[in-house]
């Protein structure tokens, strides 16, 4: 149900709207309906279990627009066989805000920042981006323009869209860096356009980004070594990776902002702590799971991985444990610095196979009035498909 109520429904959803004995939806919902006695408002915090205690009942849930785009739908087809729901959706946020810009939504990221750190826009915010989003009250575009601004994203165009679809409907226009309109109604969205952004801004879409994005304090892959560790691990939308010996997390940031999930197992109490504000940073927490122990003690129960990287920690006891217990498939990356550990890549090559290799890496620093090679040190690098 959009705004506009029971005047914008198809006549298949008012005929169901109808027939319902019990109609679930929020204050705002019930009241758009007129459903009167029948009306039930959703408990807080949010709980599907009342609409379904009233399974074989007939029963309507209201919900904003399309139901399965950060609404009640997907919650409750979960627990539902297929006969027993239908969904009959309306026009939903993005395709209401790209209506009114005349934007293809092929073309634009939508996130749903109502339930959502706005931290979650980071991987997105680049030069020429846009963005449709919701927002979780009428002061979050006041906040949203403020963080743009910590961000340097200032010169982002941002549309906020008040009751869209509903006699109530507003749009306004403003930069991030001159906000100033008064409180939005709820439901509001924004529209971010980040065509004015500096050539080069925001996140590269390629791995090995800048060491310095990430608090690190020297524990973490550096950049050049982190793109080729990436590459080998061969990351794919989805995918699940053990990062074993996470120290800042970089690999497992880099790789679910490839688009996969990551498990990052630390023992370290000091470390899960960076590696925590990284993944806030990068807004990739809902992605990654950090797991406090060390390997291979803490991988018992962990759902089965589709890539292992081993960055710190590798052992005699940690292969033989994990090496049998990898599905068939599974890629596996480790990088040794030490000596002891490069013998015993070797020797996992000898018998195993794969990928040995060898990086070397060089970057020119002063030297007296000149410039010299510095190296960085060698890793050996064991990657495998088991």
């Amino acid at each position: 149900m959009g705004e506009d109520g029971v005047a914008g429904l198809g006549d298949a959803s008012r005929d169901a709207l109808a027939a319902a004995k019990v109609v679930f939806g929020g204050p705002r919902h019930l009241d758009l309906a007129g459903v009167g006695a029948r009306g039930r408002a959703w408990p807080v915090p949010f709980d599907i279990a009342p609409v379904l205690a009233l399974r074989g009942r007939r029963v309507a849930v209201l919900a904003s627009g399309d139901p399965f785009w950060f609404g009640a739908g997907g919650s409750l087809a979960a627990h539902l066989a297929p006969g027993e729901w239908r969904a009959l959706p309306a026009p939903g946020v993005p395709s209401l805000a790209a209506a009114r810009l005349g934007w293809r939504l092929e073309d634009c990221v939508a996130l749903g920042l109502h339930a959502a750190p706005l931290a979650r826009l980071r991987p997105h915010l680049v030069r020429g981006c846009r963005i449709i989003a919701t927002l979780r009250d009428g002061n979050a575009p006041a906040s949203l323009a403020a963080w743009l601004c910590g961000q340097g994203a200032g010169a982002v165009r941002m549309t906020v869209l008040e009751r869209l679809g509903g006699p109530l409907e507003r749009v306004r226009t403003t930069r991030a860096d001159s906000f100033a309109l008064n409180e939005s109604a709820a439901p509001v969205a924004v529209v971010l356009d980040g065509a004015n952004l500096p050539r080069g801004f925001g996140l590269s879409a390629a791995a090995g980004r800048s060491d310095d994005l990430f608090d690190h304090q020297g524990q973490i892959t550096k950049a050049p070594v982190r793109a080729m560790t990436l590459a080998a691990l061969q990351p794919r939308a989805e995918a699940l990776l053990w990062d074993i010996g996470g120290g800042s997390g970089s690999i497992s940031v880099e790789w679910a902002l490839a688009g996969g999930r990551a498990i990052c197992i630390e023992p370290r109490a000091d470390r899960l702590a960076l590696i925590a504000g990284n993944l806030d940073r990068f807004g990739m927490s809902h992605r990654i799971r950090i797991v406090e122990g060390a390997a291979p003690e803490a991988l018992a129960g962990l759902p089965e991985p589709d890539a292992v990287f081993v960055g710190g920690g590798g052992s005699t006891a940690l292969f033989r444990t994990l090496l049998p217990a990898l599905p068939h498939g599974a890629r596996l990356v480790a990088n040794a610095v030490t000596l002891e550990t490069e013998a015993l890549l070797t020797g996992l090559h000898a018998r195993h196979g794969g990928d040995l290799t060898r990086i070397e890496i060089a970057r020119a620093a002063p030297l007296g009035g000149m410039r010299g090679w510095q190296p960085l040190r060698p890793v050996v690098q064991w990657a495998v498909t088991t």
